[in-house]
């Protein structure tokens, strides 16, 4: 049995009310909250928090809530002390994660990832890791206004001879319960789940926050191309936000095409939108399912239209892959202008 533990205190100071604060229009709080229910790891997700508006919030997008007591909830109370008092409150799991609720970029595939490797070692911890984006070796710090390298030996080496430096991206931690371990949380029995720096921001500052937005809406955010006359919008989301979506669109020559990445299915939309002269808009939707290529093929129901395919690689979404996807829809989208 796993249980999800997510801190989430009231006090922040550099940004009022963070846990909650709308980022890209949701709760921040809310991602983590999806993306723990979503993996379908965890028996119980728990919110932790001293908030009654955070405890509201967790509740709305399905998380338990237990509050916590006053020395867990001042600026002197780690992340892990309440993880461990939760964990003390809730025997009998073989498993435990901490997600941090400034994670709106965790991804199922690296939870399960590091749930994963866990299981199947010694190893007491697992948690998510990344890259240093510049050589660790030539840092320097100022002193009396000048330069001081905290190695001088490794000014003159070629950056491609220096190894490669990792740090915490803090987003989740698991915990094999009762595990006990002599090292440092980063040694010899903790697991390190390697996550592209696309993916990693900390949010600690408004600036941290503005930034992680603007990468978000790049990783995730609505893209749009050209095509046969056609403005092709290009959604990242789940069917149920449709709705909201055509309210957004005026645009007669509009088409929607709507990537929902499942386990068994890449869901494919393509939705073309009608304006009536009272200018009301309707939709006239059409399905394409195309079998996720890690699912084995007697578990593909759609044949058509899927051998000369390439499929959206989920952890690298880029531009070209789409543009692929729509060249192959030529004919599809095509049809759909000649019923205009």
């Amino acid at each position: 049995m796993n249980l999800c533990v997510i801190p989430a205190r009231g006090g922040s100071k550099r940004i009022p009310k963070k846990n909650i604060k709308l980022f890209c229009g949701k709760p921040l709080i809310a991602y983590s909250i999806e993306t723990a229910k979503k993996s379908g790891l965890f028996d119980k997700v728990i919110v932790s928090t001293d908030d009654k508006e955070i405890a509201k919030v967790a509740k709305e997008y399905g998380a338990e809530v237990q509050m916590r007591p006053e020395h867990l909830a001042d600026d002197y109370a780690g992340s892990d002390e309440v993880f461990e008092y939760v964990i003390s409150q809730n025997p009998g799991f073989e498993y435990a994660c901490m997600i941090y609720a400034t994670a709106p970029f965790l991804r199922v595939e690296y939870l399960k990832e590091g749930y994963e490797k866990l299981k199947n070692s010694n190893a007491c911890a697992s948690f998510s890791a990344t890259t240093f984006e510049y050589p660790i070796q030539r840092a320097f710090k100022i002193v009396n206004g000048r330069c001081e390298m905290f190695d001088k030996s490794q000014f003159y080496k070629r950056s491609q001879d220096l190894e490669e430096a990792y740090h915490d991206a803090g987003q989740f931690y698991w915990k094999k319960i009762g595990c006990k371990s002599d090292d440092v949380f980063f040694g010899k029995d903790t697991i390190p789940i390697v996550i592209p720096r696309y993916l990693v921001q900390d949010i600690d500052t408004m600036e941290d926050f503005i930034r992680a937005e603007n990468m978000y809406r790049t990783v995730y955010g609505d893209k749009e191309i050209s095509f046969e006359g056609f403005s092709v919008k290009i959604y990242y989301g789940d069917f149920d936000t449709h709705e909201a979506i055509v309210k957004k669109l005026r645009d007669i020559k509009k088409v929607l095409l709507t990537l929902d990445n499942s386990e068994e299915f890449f869901n494919i939309k393509i939705q073309k939108m009608y304006k009536y002269k009272n200018k009301k808009l309707f939709s006239r939707p059409k399905y394409i399912q195309l079998p996720n290529p890690k699912i084995p093929k007697k578990y593909r129901l759609i044949k058509d239209i899927v051998e000369s395919i390439q499929y959206l690689d989920e952890n690298n979404i880029q531009e070209s892959v789409i543009r692929d996807y729509i060249n192959k829809f030529e004919d599809l989208l095509r049809e759909i202008k000649g019923n205009k």
